[in-house]
């Protein structure tokens, strides 16, 4: 791998603060992004919506991504990263103080419009901090410092589901969901107004708390890194290079963190819908979600331990993409029911939950391999990258238009080609070095990787 070493001047001491705080950032991404598992199903509920509806949650708050992800980029190059992460956490704050009229309202579009918003703050925060925590630090433990981040992350991925729906919802809801279709008119939508407006009060906290974390951001001690510098063996390999479509492996990259995250957040997003297909109660699939983040945080445990003393970060990846490929193909085909931590439930949703796992060691293995050899291409990169986080708001769409024609079963075969193309990467796209397709074994590059 080409490297340049961006934190030469920069104490132990601070490196470890600097990854803490990023930790944090990382906790407060993960505690936003995962709320959608619960808020998929509540707003279906609250704002009567169809299976398809439901699903623009992902797609309102993700499609943000592509609009931002780009002049986020530019803003990183102007401004810096530690700017950039502060104006992220006000756009964040506006996102979620959105949430009050919309609910005063019952108006989803508004509740939209607020999820967008949030998507288009994460973007930002995603920008600067993915590729800052690649290069804070040796490239060849990029991955292990990217498991601690996604402990942060899917931490409080477990956290969010279930501390949300504490807030919002009560131990009587089952019966008030079951006698919500048989309600006359009036006394339906006194119910629903009272439903949705249990979530003013939350928000209204999380805008100032947000509000907060953007002035502590910007009075922390989180040091700037100058990636505009290269050494000079990198300055004369990418001279002939005048923007980020030059680099193959970067934008096969993209594609693979389009369907990687994709296939996450249908992991994640999808597997109360499923359960409750399976007439499980919704009050007891709700921690579904938070299963599937554990088994996603018992990859990074690993990570962490294994790589790179025991494993190169390359092999992670590869040995998840497989196992990616191999648990979908269970979820399709398996059937039967089993007993799992109290849960009477088909043993394909135990597969569903298994996929965290599988996904634990993707992105974390994927990026430095994506912005290897950048240089000072490596902010507006890392926005191309943030931009494939859209196949979070895309994928749950395609599952959801499956699920209603074929089955919620049948429609997690979109996860296959997904981790098809993830095993491409993993063996063989990151290597190419050079666009050429009439001979496709000259663009490998037999480097260690």
């Amino acid at each position: 791998m080409e490297s340049t070493n961006y934190t030469s001047g920069i104490s132990k001491s601070q490196l470890r603060i600097s990854i803490l705080i990023v930790g944090g950032l990382f906790f407060v991404m993960g505690f936003l992004s995962w709320m959608n598992a619960i808020l998929i199903p509540y707003f279906k509920i609250a704002c009567e919506l169809s299976e398809f509806s439901a699903y623009l949650v992902a797609f309102a708050f993700y499609i943000s991504y592509v609009v931002m992800s780009v002049p986020a980029g530019y803003v990183l190059k102007k401004h810096g990263f530690k700017k950039g992460l502060m104006y992220g956490f006000l756009i964040l704050s506006a996102g979620a103080f959105i949430f009050v009229p919309a609910a005063l309202t019952r108006t989803y579009e508004i509740f939209l419009l607020g999820l967008f918003t949030f998507g288009a703050g994460l973007a930002i925060i995603q920008t600067a901090a993915n590729p800052y925590i690649t290069i804070l630090g040796p490239i060849e433990r990029a991955a292990q410092r990217f498991s601690i981040m996604g402990i942060f992350n899917k931490g409080a991925g477990i956290l969010a589901p279930i501390v949300f729906a504490s807030i919002i919802l009560r131990s009587t809801d089952d019966e008030l969901f079951r006698q919500i279709p048989l309600m006359n008119v009036t006394d339906k939508e006194t119910a629903l107004d009272e439903l949705i407006q249990r979530v003013i009060l939350p928000y209204a906290c999380l805008g100032v708390l947000l509000l907060g974390s953007a002035i502590f951001i910007r009075y922390s001690s989180l040091p700037e890194i100058n990636t505009e510098q290269e050494s000079p063996e990198l300055s004369e390999t990418n001279s002939s290079k005048s923007n980020v479509f030059h680099f193959p492996h970067l934008i096969l990259g993209v594609v693979g963190i389009f369907v990687h995250v994709g296939s996450q957040v249908i992991a994640v997003d999808t597997v109360i819908n499923y359960a409750i297909s399976m007439d499980v109660p919704l009050l007891e699939a709700k921690v579904f979600p938070s299963y599937t983040l554990a088994s996603q945080v018992c990859g990074y445990i690993l990570g962490i331990a294994l790589i790179p003393r025991l494993i190169r970060q390359v092999n992670a990846l590869r040995f998840c993409t497989v196992l990616g490929t191999i648990l979908t193909l269970l979820i399709v085909y398996t059937q039967g029911q089993v007993l799992v931590l109290g849960h009477s439930t088909d043993i394909s949703i135990w597969f569903v939950v298994l996929l965290g796992f599988a996904n634990s060691l993707i992105w974390a293995g994927m990026w430095p391999l994506a912005l290897d050899g950048l240089g000072k291409f490596t902010k507006i990169g890392s926005s191309v990258l943030i931009m494939a986080l859209c196949g979070n708001a895309i994928m749950p769409l395609v599952y959801g238009y499956f699920a209603e024609i074929h089955g919620r079963r049948e429609a997690y075969w979109v996860l296959f080609p997904c981790y098809i193309y993830l095993v491409f990467y993993a063996f063989y796209g990151h290597r190419i070095r050079r666009w050429s397709f009439s001979s496709p074994m000259k663009n490998m590059v037999n480097q260690s990787t």
